[in-house]
């Protein structure tokens, strides 16, 4: 019988010890390559690529990031409430599952499911911001599941002429790619779902339609440059080659105050208003046709603090109003006349609450400048 001496079992034992180690290193590092993101395929330099090879590898990085939002939620209608359903589309943009789409996209939800490839996910609104029609919502995957976030380039420097990507969920079609170029830039766009004219944004030739919303528009380099948003449709409601993406900047700047308030904080001056034209100029003589009437001034505000005054309006029986007393109309907000609601939005969008701004009005026929000191724009203002 063979003997083992106590050397060579001290000398078994650390070779068993150095071996097990090994395997628990490598399967530490089996499991670290199944962590919660990958590294996406490489894209060659687009200016040394066939246009083909470009879309082709751009598709194949890009396209798991981009996922389908199915909105759930209820509508009233004539014979009662009911369950409505809608889709859009979400770009991935970080590891703990945040994606960025659309206000649109999730209005009104009362449940939230998020497919990512071939797995669905319930979803979480983490916060809004309706004036430029953007909203982050969350997944949480098991903790190993693999995410593919969105690289976020800029929309600084874009050329009309150049190549853009489209990747969304067009009518229910899963990770659908479309290629076309800028056809314009700085374009206003005025989606029903926003508060206000959204400046800037990119016009695309693309195709664009239903379910596209929120989709990630990007370069040839497959970042995004801009967020997917509306399309000028025909009367079947798809693509005639004019489509809208809010710039990506816009989104860059309010996207880590949406994720740590759940809203991005907007100065206001808290006064209700209405556009002044020709006919009311001329009943009540005044010596501008342009500006915007204070309807209402609301307590506690800035504009409050400043003695802004507003108009004195009169109720009918019948449901009309009419205008009594003119109160004070404001000509321009920090050096910039305002004659509508975009163009006061558009005179505070660079201001913070907090800050005071100078405000011109016509009062009893004598302009003057009023100091008013801006508040946060209250939560059923948003």
């Amino acid at each position: 019988m063979y003997r083992v001496s106590g050397k060579q079992l001290v000398s078994i034992a650390l070779f068993s010890a150095v071996m097990a180690g090994l395997i628990v290193a490598c399967a530490q590092r089996a499991l670290d390559g199944r962590g919660t993101s990958i590294e996406p395929p490489a894209i060659a330099d687009p200016t040394v690529a066939s246009d083909e090879q470009n879309n082709i590898e751009i598709y194949h990085a890009v396209n798991q990031g981009v996922v389908n939002i199915t909105n759930r939620g209820y509508q009233e209608g004539y014979f009662g409430v009911f369950p409505s359903e809608g889709t859009g589309s979400g770009s991935i943009i970080d590891e703990k599952g945040d994606i960025l789409t659309n206000y649109h996209v999730v209005q009104g939800a009362s449940q939230l499911e998020v497919q990512v490839e071939n797995d669905k996910f319930p979803a979480t609104l983490v916060g809004t911001d309706r004036d430029n029609d953007l909203a982050v919502i969350r997944i949480d995957p098991a903790r190993n599941y693999r995410l593919t976030p969105v690289k976020l380039g800029t929309s600084q420097g874009l050329q009309v002429g150049q190549k853009v990507l489209a990747i969304g969920n067009p009518f229910g079609l899963q990770r659908t790619l479309t290629t076309g170029i800028i056809s314009g830039l700085e374009r206003p766009l005025r989606d029903s779902a926003a508060r206000r004219t959204i400046n800037g944004a990119i016009q695309t030739d693309a195709a664009i339609n239903p379910g596209n919303s929120g989709g990630p528009l990007l370069n040839s380099k497959g970042e995004m440059i801009g967020i997917n948003t509306a399309i000028q449709a025909n009367a079947g409601g798809g693509s005639i080659g004019i489509g809208f993406a809010v710039p990506v900047d816009v989104a860059k700047r309010i996207i880590p105050e949406i994720i740590s308030k759940g809203y991005v904080s907007r100065p206001w001056l808290g006064i209700q208003t209405m556009p002044l034209n020709r006919r009311i100029a001329r009943a009540f003589d005044l010596p501008v046709e342009e500006g915007m009437i204070v309807g209402d001034v609301y307590r506690g505000s800035g504009a409050a603090a400043a003695g802004i005054r507003g108009a004195v309006v009169r109720e009918s029986i019948l449901g009309g109003v009419s205008l009594q007393q003119l109160g004070d109309v404001v000509l321009s907000v920090a050096g910039r006349k305002v004659s509508n609601t975009d163009d006061l939005q558009n005179a505070l969008q660079d201001k913070k609450p907090g800050e005071t701004v100078d405000v011109e009005i016509l009062r009893q026929g004598r302009r003057a400048t009023v100091p008013v000191r801006l508040s946060e724009r209250p939560v059923e203002e948003r």
